[in-house]
């Protein structure tokens, strides 16, 4: 039995606290659907008159609590995606009632067994709801405890085998399907279970954490609120709506909860007192393949919602979009931008067809797109073919903002595995795993990785260290560096470029080189020689020091 739903903890919304939200849709009437049990009975041996009255009144309110189930979670795919106030309060009643309705199974269960033919494929198919309601939530709000207990819930569907009695014509042999592809998704997300082939580079291991901020550092107050993960690669593995760089992406703007360890080795949905520590993470939207109207939509949202002292970020993972031709203004729509939708000339579902090349691509993001949203913080991160279209932007509101964008071209020795990734996003996620990428190193000892992870940690602190005591930075960095999740992108963008400038094979042109706007003070970070010594010692740790260049400053 699964048991756990009375301990969740999505946010109250009793009949007194909950916020008016949308009208429910009206529920069926109990009578048809508890005749229809009844005669189900009838037909089985059972006679209707012989039912007695309690036992009829329980399987009436049982049929009334999964009808109302089944209405509010349809209903949940008609809420809007953004705006928090338009669908908490609709998750909340829809997660009361699913609460009522497993503890109602649960204390009925031999009358339900014995008049209505509650099957054990029925209870995880309940269960199931639960589990999808909590993974839903997490995605709404990007609290790793939501995707906690939806792991929990599609791990004990499975250990406890409730859909291995299905008969293979009955259509809920689907959601076993369902099931056990959440599940295996969900072990990807927290234990970093290899999924299929292609994703076993997206192996999650123990990773560095943000330097800690010192004495005498004089950082910003901003805080990361909202993000925007965006991706429109086509020859990235993906699965479902999330390709290998969105995930990486997200995985970087996230904590796990303290103790989620200890809780991912108990037996599924065991009743605890323990609850996680409550980590504020940023709030997500993940967006594959918007249009450019459905981007605008939750970039206004978003922007909207965004509390004071804030920051939105936007990552971009998508196939550059180049000029046309010379043109003889260089304005912000001038450079072209990055893809979002590959449904190229359709509007309105007519395809148009281009009879000059005065037309620009009606979902290529350009940087002139975003300045309405420099009204505020904006941290930006572009990883495609074209990110130098974003070196052009324009501080037009003299609000903090920042551009870190991918080298534009790749050595040809690294070309061929952009179907794992961008390697630019990798040293975003996983530093130490872009390290050994480049150095051409596949595998490593236990031992040795803690050696280099530790040895990441000291080269982290000393970044921070000259980002913070550059005299010559532009203020937008270090309002910025007060913030956790974005210290800890800053940090590994300065190892990254740093990295590929010492390289010998990133060495051929400048194009395989990370740029930012404003442009960071290379003397004092990226090319620092304090920093090139690291880097050159932890390729000593790894024996990969012939791959780079001892003496990088005299070749500049």
């Amino acid at each position: 039995m699964v048991r756990g739903v009375a301990r969740q903890r999505l946010p109250r919304t009793g009949p007194a606290s909950r916020a008016p939200g949308p009208a429910e849709k009206p529920c069926r009437k109990r009578k048809p659907r508890t005749e229809f049990a009844l005669k189900e009975i009838m037909s089985s041996g059972g006679a209707e008159d012989d039912i007695p009255q309690a036992e009829r009144k329980t399987v009436t309110d049982f049929c009334y609590l999964l009808d109302k189930s089944k209405q509010l979670f349809n209903g949940l795919r008609d809420l809007p995606q953004y705006g928090q106030k338009q669908w908490q309060s609709y998750f909340g009643r829809t997660f009361d009632v699913y609460t009522k309705l497993w503890k109602f199974q649960q204390q009925h269960r031999q009358v339900l067994d014995n008049r209505y033919g509650l099957k054990r494929w029925q209870i995880g198919e309940i269960a199931s709801k639960i589990g999808q309601l909590y993974y839903h939530y997490y995605l709404r709000t990007s609290e790793t405890s939501y995707l906690n207990e939806a792991f929990s819930f599609y791990s004990a569907i499975r250990q406890r085998s409730y859909y291995s009695q299905v008969n293979k014509e009955d259509r809920s042999c689907q959601m076993k399907l369902k099931t056990t592809l959440i599940v295996l998704i969900l072990k990807i997300r927290w234990s970093g279970t290899w999924f299929f082939r292609k994703w076993q580079h997206l192996l999650r291991l123990s990773e560095t954490g943000a330097p800690l901020l010192e004495q005498g550092m004089i950082v910003g107050q901003l805080a990361l609120a909202d993000a925007l993960i965006i991706g429109n690669c086509n020859n990235q593995v993906k699965f479902s709506e999330l390709t290998i760089d969105m995930f990486r992406m997200l995985q970087a703007l996230e904590r796990e909860p303290m103790n989620l360890a200890s809780q991912m080795n108990k037996p599924g949905m065991q009743e605890s007192t323990e609850k996680p520590a409550r980590r504020e993470n940023p709030h997500k939207y993940l967006l594959y393949k918007p249009t450019f109207s459905q981007l605008y939509t939750f970039l206004a949202a978003s922007f909207k919602e965004l509390p004071a002292n804030s920051v939105l970020l936007i990552y971009l993972s998508a196939t550059g979009v180049f000029p046309s031709g010379r043109s003889d203004s260089e304005g912000p729509y001038d450079f072209g931008g990055v893809l979002t939708n590959s449904n190229r000339d359709i509007i309105n579902g007519d395809a148009i067809h281009k009879r000059n090349q005065s037309y620009k691509e009606m979902h290529c993001l350009h940087p002139g797109d975003l300045y309405p949203f420099t009204r505020k913080p904006l941290f930006i991160i572009v990883d495609s073919s074209n990110s130098v279209a974003y070196k052009n932007f324009t501080n037009l509101f003299g609000q903090p903002l920042v551009c870190l964008l991918s080298p534009t071209a790749y050595p040809k020795a690294l070309q061929d595995q952009s179907q794992r990734g961008s390697l630019f996003t990798l040293f975003l996620n996983n530093p130490l795993m872009a390290f050994l990428f480049v150095s051409g190193l596949s595998s490593m000892r236990r031992g040795l990785w803690e050696k280099c992870q530790d040895y990441l940690r000291k080269i982290n602190r000393d970044i921070a260290q000259l980002l913070t005591h550059s005299r010559s930075i532009d203020q937008s960095f270090l309002q910025f560096f007060g913030d956790e999740f974005l210290r800890l992108l800053l940090t590994r963008f300065i190892f990254c470029s740093a990295t590929m400038r010492m390289h010998k094979i990133f060495r051929q042109e400048t194009r395989n080189y990370p740029e930012s706007y404003p442009q960071l003070p290379r003397d004092e970070t990226v090319e620092n020689p304090h920093l090139q010594k690291h880097i050159l010692e932890l390729a000593s740790i790894l024996d990969v020091r012939n791959v780079f260049l001892e003496n990088t400053l005299d070749d500049y």
